[in-house]
């Protein structure tokens, strides 16, 4: 499979930390330099469901910085399957859409409108050997993947669990995987992510009556948006840790958390558990040296 999962670590960061709040970061980052954190969690089921369908294809949904849709490439190329990608707005030759391009996906671009309907494109593109795996891998079989986040290394103990979330689908697997005295949170890196408390609860086994938070005051602006102060956030923080973050996800992940410490949002003796989810391939489309990792 060549995803390593042996790999993820737990990394306590001393310096995002109080006397009283301790934090780390679980590493998934680790297991693969594409397929890399929450991606390959969240894809793991459907790929074992395309195979035992014996479907040779499958096929996904996402922008032109898509991880999701660079990951899929890949996964897909390892394990034999041949990959479509439907892009979101006009054409575009973004670094991602490169990488997935290399990786031997098939690229569709359509209209911001007609992605509003992904359900005729589907039909529109109907074919028996084709699965198919919605926009960043949302789905009960990728909330399942991701719960498994937290099974390799002993998490119980953490009070707190933290992620960056755009579909919620990791949220939804952490919440499943989480025991019943952990708190789980969700920092929404979307602007105007109305929806997504409703796209969680969704993925929720019935049986699983479990609160969770999302917090939607740290997208900087919205999706993949990377203003200098966070560019500048990302480098101080690997400076002090040696924990690389990407633009769209986890530096708005870890830059948040901190933030919230200082304003005392945690309880006095939290012990907060980060998920490094990966994607740092979304960093390729700055420009050289901005980045001191």
């Amino acid at each position: 499979m060549l995803f390593d999962i042996n790999k993820i670590t737990i990394q306590q960061l001393s310096s995002l930390g109080t006397e009283n709040i301790k934090v780390s970061t679980l590493r998934t980052d680790l297991i693969h330099p594409i397929v890399s954190g929450n991606k390959w969690f969240k894809l793991r089921f459907y790929l074992e469901e395309a195979k035992r369908l014996k479907c040779n294809t499958i096929a996904s949904f996402g922008g032109a910085y898509s991880n999701h849709i660079v990951a899929l490439a890949a996964a897909c190329k390892i394990n034999g399957f041949k990959s479509v990608g439907f892009i979101r707005g006009e054409m575009n030759n973004s670094p991602s859409l490169q990488e997935a391009k290399a990786l031997g996906m098939q690229l569709h671009f359509i209209s911001r409108d007609a992605y509003k309907y992904k359900e005729v494109v589907m039909q529109e593109f109907a074919h028996n050997e084709w699965f198919w795996i919605n926009e960043g891998g949302y789905g009960i079989n990728g909330a399942l993947g991701a719960a498994t986040i937290l099974t390799d290394k002993d998490c119980s103990s953490f009070s707190h669990i933290i992620c960056a979330c755009g579909t919620g689908t990791m949220l939804a697997g952490l919440v499943i995987g989480s025991n019943e005295n952990q708190l789980v949170t969700g920092i929404s890196v979307l602007k105007n992510n109305i929806g997504l408390n409703d796209m969680v609860t969704a993925l929720l086994p019935l049986q699983k009556n479990k609160s969770f938070t999302t917090i939607h005051d740290y997208h900087f602006g919205g999706y993949a948006k990377h203003p200098a102060e966070l560019i500048d956030y990302m480098n101080q923080l690997f400076k002090r840790e040696q924990v690389p973050t990407d633009i769209v996800y986890t530096s708005k992940l870890f830059y948040a958390t901190e933030q919230l410490i200082k304003q005392q949002y945690f309880n006095p003796n939290s012990n907060i558990l980060i998920i490094h989810s990966g994607g740092l391939q979304g960093n390729r489309s700055l420009a050289p040296r901005s980045l001191v990792f």
